[in-house]
């Protein structure tokens, strides 16, 4: 049996879930999802939990079993408290701005990028630092996904640094070829 799947999901004070054939929706303070799993597995609600079975042993519904408790776990976590990511933008002249439901970047390109904010995510900057930004949401995919997006506009680059980048990411930096010819002319 699966090991993530056999853990049964408790359902904190707050939560409002249901359980209707393959849909399982999910109402806390912080919004409502709902997703709809596969018919090889059967979600049953026992008082404050939720356990995830399987009803056939194949391969596909041993990989299903731990994905479905997985991602009804995480809705259950989204509603109650929320997913988070925070994005850095490094450069000289690199800028971000919120204009209503888009957020406007300057990343040293000949034009500003318009972004549009998906229904669901909250994007906040830092009061002191208008370069740090925070992706908040209850679905962890989408908060995942826009936050990949946005880094994906101008990702780090590997000799100066410059771009976006997540707050606890490091990036790897390459000697550039001043360093280069200088090291190689000090060795011969």
């Amino acid at each position: 049996m699966s090991r993530i799947g056999r853990k049964i999901v408790a359902i904190p004070s707050g939560v409002t879930v249901t359980v209707h054939g393959a849909t399982v929706q999910v109402k806390g303070p912080k919004g409502e999802m709902n997703i709809t799993h596969l018919p090889m597995v059967a979600v049953a609600q026992e008082g404050e939990a939720l356990r995830v079975s399987r009803i056939e042993d194949t391969k596909q519904a041993r990989a299903a079993h731990g994905l479905t408790r997985a991602l009804i776990a995480n809705m259950i976590k989204g509603v109650t408290d929320g997913y988070e990511k925070r994005l850095e933008i490094i450069g000289v002249g690199f800028k971000a701005q919120l204009k209503g439901k888009n957020l406007q970047l300057l990343l040293g390109f000949s034009h500003p990028i318009d972004f549009a904010i998906p229904a669901g995510i909250e994007i906040t900057q830092d009061e002191k630092n208008k370069n740090l930004l925070t992706i908040r949401g209850c679905d962890k995919q989408l908060v995942g996904q826009t936050a990949s997006v946005i880094r994906g506009l101008r990702p780090p680059e590997p000799y100066k640094g410059k771009g976006i980048r997540y707050i606890d990411e490091s990036v790897r930096r390459k000697v550039g070829k001043a360093a280069a010819g200088a090291a190689a002319g000090k060795a011969a």
